[in-house]
């Protein structure tokens, strides 16, 4: 088990690494511009989890719960039920902290609810389709929607804070590999499924920004919320 996780937090990190440098934002600039390069990130996760899924699942099956059970026997917590979406309220929760977004609340806000509606129908329909059994039996294993919850919210803070705060990029997608290597703790996924729900939430949330047009809140004058909550009136 040990091994598998240092697996998924060194792969983490390096495609990380990649998407910092792919992913340079332009503040004067609404638009979440697509770039083919922006793709490789999910494109890498997804066709891991896939590899992972078509070539070795029975081995890595086997020597997961062994491991799992070895070192991690009865261990059980609801905790990633409920972190899984703490990126998403982190969304509007860092402008309330005084933190300014790359986008206003009104777009923000179908922007995510347009990615969630890609993500979670894509999540529905693949476990539907596969029907692959998780670890401890149950059904519906591949992908792991509450890893690609957790991407879909990291990316999104990743673009709407990562050009000013450096740091949000690595603590978002840090905290949603922890939510991914929860999943495989509770021994409700494989790394599998964990890689490809990483990439298959990483990609939505892109998606839902590239194909964005931005019709809502186009008068400059009108206010936002949020920002009233820490900026002072005049």
């Amino acid at each position: 088990m040990k091994k598998w996780v240092s697996l998924l937090m060194i792969f983490n990190v390096f495609l990380l690494n990649i998407a910092q440098q792919t992913d340079t934002l332009n503040l004067n600039n609404k638009r979440f511009a697509f770039q083919y390069k922006k793709i490789y990130v999910p494109a890498a996760l997804m066709a891991s989890g896939i590899i992972f899924d078509a070539n070795g699942r029975e081995s890595l099956k086997n020597e997961i719960v062994e491991e799992r059970n070895e070192h991690l026997f009865g261990f059980t917590n609801h905790i990633d039920d409920y972190a899984q979406f703490a990126p998403m309220v982190a969304v509007y929760g860092f402008e309330v902290a005084g933190m300014q977004p790359r986008t206003d609340w009104q777009n923000r806000t179908a922007i995510l609810i347009k990615g969630q509606v890609l993500n979670l129908g894509l999540v529905y329909m693949l476990k539907k389709t596969l029907k692959k059994t998780r670890p401890d039996g149950s059904a519906y294993s591949f992908p792991s929607g509450h890893t690609a919850n957790a991407f879909a919210g990291a990316t999104m803070l990743a673009i709407e804070y990562g050009d000013q705060h450096k740091w949000v990029p690595y603590a978002s997608y840090g905290f949603a590999t922890g939510i991914g290597i929860m999943r495989m703790a509770n021994n409700k996924h494989y790394i599998s499924d964990v890689l490809f729900g990483a990439g298959l939430g990483i990609l939505s949330m892109k998606v839902a920004y590239w194909t964005h047009q931005y019709r809502w809140n186009r008068k400059k004058s009108e206010k936002d919320p949020f920002t009233a909550l820490y900026i002072p009136a005049e």
